[in-house]
């Protein structure tokens, strides 16, 4: 019994934790030769409309040092006169809510006579495999942030790629604190290989 506990009480620390990782996605102008551009800058970050925990002088000083960091790692060089490309970012903080279910994993008991709580079905066989059923039982509301940064070729204004990186913030100094991470995982989706 104490090993199928152990054996539980891994499985929730992984989950938790692939709970608070964070999801990248990108996108850019698939014919594009990103080769083609040497020297970067860097325009004004976006105003966000919604509540945002990284519009202090720590968190952008985290972003754009890390971000410096990356793309020298790229080869670019970073230039105020006439830069080849541009890039800017946006951070984004909104609340959202998800429903709250009721674990099938407190043994052979449950809430209600018997140890059933429908009176179709033993919900506290669901930790030897026997088909348990959770439900919701209310909502939370929790914090998921989004840190996006852009691309701009500077001779055409338009936007050539962006990359995003988005989780769930349970402590605001943690999330800035990260920042340089999240940054990191973003460059990695740009379409150049770093310079040896």
């Amino acid at each position: 019994m104490k090993k199928l506990g152990y054996i539980f009480a891994l499985g929730l620390i992984a989950f938790l934790a692939s709970c608070a990782s964070v999801q990248y996605n990108t996108t850019k102008v698939q014919s594009l030769d990103f080769g083609q551009y040497r020297t970067y800058g860097w325009l004004p970050p976006v105003d966000s409309l919604s509540k945002n925990y990284f519009n202090n002088d720590i968190a952008k000083s985290n972003i754009l040092n890390a971000a410096n960091k990356e793309l020298e790692s790229l080869g670019l060089q970073y230039t105020k006169d006439n830069p080849d490309v541009l890039f800017r970012y946006v951070s984004i903080v909104n609340n959202k809510s998800r429903l709250v279910y009721a674990s099938p994993m407190y043994g052979w008991g449950g809430w209600g006579p018997w140890g059933w709580y429908r009176p179709w079905g033993m919900w506290g066989m669901g930790m030897w495999g026997f088909g348990a059923t959770s439900y919701p039982v209310g909502s939370e509301k929790f914090r998921y942030a989004h840190l996006i940064i852009e691309a701009v070729d500077r001779r055409t204004n338009t936007v050539v790629w962006q990359a995003r990186g988005s989780s769930e913030i349970k402590a605001p100094e943690k999330s800035i604190n990260k920042l340089p991470e999240v940054v990191a995982g973003i460059f990695k989706q740009y379409p150049l290989r770093k310079v040896k």
